[in-house]
């Protein structure tokens, strides 16, 4: 059998936020893929980018594995690699030519090669993993390895035949993902993302996947990967996960890094059993909806088994726009999830989404509203991104021009024309945050004043930060004022 190296597309110093944040995780999508690959009985290797700092550096790893097979496997989990950001497809994109320098087979599976297969194709690919790829992996390989040349009878592939290009048809979906084995964790060093947590955060966490793919459609979701099928691993498996971790890694902490964790109906309840019977304790975050968290049984499992915080879809607080992307809850169950949830002692965070189709003056207002009226833990602010194969990006593919993507995380730039200019919704993320901020500080200040015995040193900390971020928003809201009127 052919050896195989692994490696991802995401350089973590290419995104100079990300960078700055420190909080790293590791490449999850490509650790699955080599584990079954090695369970095949393959010779496999992990080159990890995420600390590189150019692409150039994967030639050491490409002389020194004497590699055949090239992948570049990107995670389909985490959200960064899900925005297809073209710092990093360039990073992809040069790896490739130095793989075919080398002489290599060189395979690719990511959200963007996906998304845009004649791209990387033109460029040397030899091979597209279209969605969830493990499968279609091992079946490729398989026939490279016996010499035959018929890759058409493989589901999930693109290829260039006789200067031509061809798309197979799309393989299903893995149903029971307990089949496969436990991510390859032992295949990357773990310590430099330990060292950049407890650096930056003073404490380390690990991603671990429970599900895969998000059975609900609002129309600015892409689900190029695990489409909109939901399967789940049994808690059982996820505990041996758990286990294996915490004895080799001594984490602190873990992002379940699911669309939606625990949607099967008695799943978290039964993960909560599995951990105090195990005697796992330890914090961890969520993604889940707010039609989830108006559910008393649902939240007191999380409670129990050890969430810490829960990121939710909130979007927005006009139910105008959320009607709009078709995102199935109200704005009565984003209040109302907010209040149960901090009644079981767990942190609500909100992910906000800006400059969606028909977005308003007064539709912003009323997400700013219940920003600092509900006073989420923590807020993920972005503006409306088009990714192919949504409706949302079939609405206004027409006016994206020759720039599709972000090159990195903090650019924020909206890319099709909406109510305001673009230049609006970037001091608009600046003035929601200092003004999130200000009323954060203003409800500590309260604290601090009706209960004085019982201030400790994190609420005078953050009554004190009143001093500047009153003065801060009320600065950004004058900018803010002055784009409002610009024409569009």
């Amino acid at each position: 059998m052919q050896p195989i190296l692994f490696t991802h597309s995401y350089f973590l110093r290419l995104d100079p936020k990300q960078w700055s944040i420190g909080k790293p995780y590791a490449p999850l999508g490509t650790l699955f893929a080599a584990s079954l690959m090695r369970e095949k009985g393959y010779a496999v290797s992990v080159f990890d980018s995420m600390f590189c700092h150019h692409p150039e550096e994967i030639v050491a790893a490409l002389e020194k594995n004497i590699s055949n097979i090239f992948v570049i496997y990107d995670d389909g989990f985490n959200y960064l690699t899900k925005m297809c950001l073209s710092n990093m497809r360039d990073a992809a994109l040069k790896m490739i030519e130095l793989a075919k320098e080398k002489g290599c087979t060189v395979i690719i599976s990511s959200s963007d090669a996906t998304d845009h297969f004649e791209t990387y194709l033109n460029k040397g690919a030899d091979f597209i993993l279209m969605g969830e790829a493990e499968y279609t992996l091992l079946e490729l390989c398989e026939t490279l390895n016996n010499n035959e040349n018929d890759y058409s009878r493989i589901q999930g592939l693109a290829f260039k035949q006789h200067g031509n290009i061809i798309k197979t048809q799309r393989r299903a979906v893995i149903t029971d993902l307990d089949e496969l084995p436990l991510p390859a964790w032992d295949l990357i060093d773990l310590v430099p993302y330990q060292e950049s947590w407890v650096k930056h955060a003073g404490y380390f966490s690990i991603n671990v996947a429970t599900t895969r793919g998000c059975p609900f459609k609002c129309n600015w979701c892409a689900k190029p990967i695990y489409g909109n099928r939901y399967n789940s691993r049994s808690p059982e498996n996820v505990i041996s996960e758990l286990k294996l971790l915490k004895e080799k890694y001594q984490f602190d902490h873990i992002w379940f890094c699911d669309d939606i964790f625990g949607l099967k109906p008695g799943w978290v309840n039964d993960f909560a059993i599995l951990a105090e019977r195990e005697n796992l304790q330890f914090k961890f975050k969520i993604q889940s909806r707010a039609d989830l968290l108006v559910q008393d049984n649902y939240v007191a499992a999380l409670s129990r088994a050890g969430c810490d915080n829960v990121w939710m879809g909130a979007e927005s607080g006009s139910q105008k726009i959320l009607d709009a992307m078709d995102k199935g809850i109200t704005v009565e169950q984003i209040a109302a999830s907010v209040k149960l949830l901090k009644q079981y002692r767990i942190k609500a965070s909100f992910f906000i989404q800006f400059g969606y189709i028909g977005e308003t003056k007064n539709d912003i207002s009323l997400t700013v509203k219940m920003i600092n009226e509900l006073l989420p833990y923590e807020i993920g602010i972005s503006v409306s991104y088009p990714l192919p194969g949504t409706l949302f990006y079939e609405k206004v593919k027409m006016q994206l021009e020759t720039k599709t993507n972000w090159t990195d995380s903090d650019e924020m730039a909206l890319l099709f024309q909406n109510t305001y200019r673009p230049a609006f919704y970037k001091q608009l993320h600046r003035y929601v945050h200092k003004s999130y901020r200000k009323h954060l500080a203003l409800d500590h200040l309260k604290r601090l004043f009706a209960q004085p015995n019982y201030a400790d040193y994190h609420t005078a900390k953050k009554a004190l930060s009143a001093l500047y971020y009153f003065p801060a928003a009320f600065i950004e809201k004058i900018k803010l004022r002055q784009l409002e009127n610009a024409a569009v």
